[in-house]
């Protein structure tokens, strides 16, 4: 009965908890949330330009962006995003590929207007109307052919250009303190996480062994049995040497039922009969 009922609450639970959820739970372990950015209203963007659409809040000390429909903040090394800018935050494991296109410098030229030496009429844009019009502008990349991003007189950069600046910016990240520190942390917890593997592969091979080794005394045991089988036509064999000594018996008995020459008398029988 107590095994029945335990069933009944471990069904039950798997029911009503979804295997995403349970999921999100053993990724999250460990990692700790950022803290809060209150807003007074909902935040103004500027599109970054060399970006494929990547816009910024520039009116924050810390990393705020919005691409491709989430918000992204680093923080502590780690990268979080939310599909809202003020709550629904989750760990993300990996560097959003948009990161390495945007430049360090960018709050420099957004103080100063310019950008390599152009004229930059950057827009804010109101976050209502990012939302509503951020998939058109992604599609028909809107900020880079028809408005160069607001830099005057400016031409794209090539791509090998993009790729050289784009590499170089990823080594700077790597150098960081706390990227380092992140990295050094998820290193350690997956150490555990691929040696389980690895003993549990090496039980089942034990346990193979005997399986190996059965079908091979099954084997001998048949040869055991056999021998009997193989021996007992030789002793077979052995009844006609019995028949071949039988006439030799029935040669005696005649040899004995043979007359046999008679004694001669002895001398007192002589002389009676005289």
């Amino acid at each position: 009965m107590k095994k029945l009922f335990l069933g009944t609450v471990l069904l039950a639970l798997a029911i009503v908890v979804p295997i995403p959820t349970i999921a999100e739970v053993d990724i999250s372990i460990g990692i700790s949330l950022p803290p809060p950015i209150v807003f007074g209203a909902p935040p103004e963007v500027v599109v970054i330009p060399d970006t494929n659409n990547v816009y910024v809040v520039p009116d924050l000390d810390v990393d705020f962006f919005f691409w491709n429909g989430w918000w992204w903040r680093l923080w502590d090394g780690r990268w979080y995003r939310s599909h809202y800018y003020n709550r629904g935050w989750a760990y993300y494991r990996n560097v959003p590929s948009f990161y390495f296109d945007v430049d360090p410098g960018w709050r420099g030229y957004y103080r100063d207007h310019h950008w390599y030496g152009h004229r930059w009429n950057y827009e804010r844009i109101p976050s209502r109307r990012l939302q509503q019009n951020w998939k058109s502008w992604n599609n028909n990349r809107y900020w880079e052919r028809q408005r160069t991003w607001g830099v005057q007189s400016y031409q794209p950069r090539p791509q090998p250009q993009r790729q050289e600046l784009r590499h170089k910016r990823q080594e700077q990240y790597q150098q960081r303190p706390e990227v380092q520190r992140h990295q050094q942390k998820m290193q350690q917890q997956r150490r555990p996480q691929v040696q389980q593997p690895q003993r549990q592969r090496q039980q089942p091979q034990q346990e193979r062994q005997p399986q190996v080794q059965q079908p091979q005394r099954q084997q001998q045991h048949p040869q055991q049995e056999r021998q009997p089988q193989v021996q007992q036509p030789q002793g077979q064999q052995q009844p006609p040497r019995q028949q071949q000594s039988q006439p030799r018996g029935e040669q005696r008995q005649k040899e004995s039922q043979r007359p046999q020459p008679q004694e001669k008398p002895d001398r007192g029988d002589e002389d009676h009969r005289r």
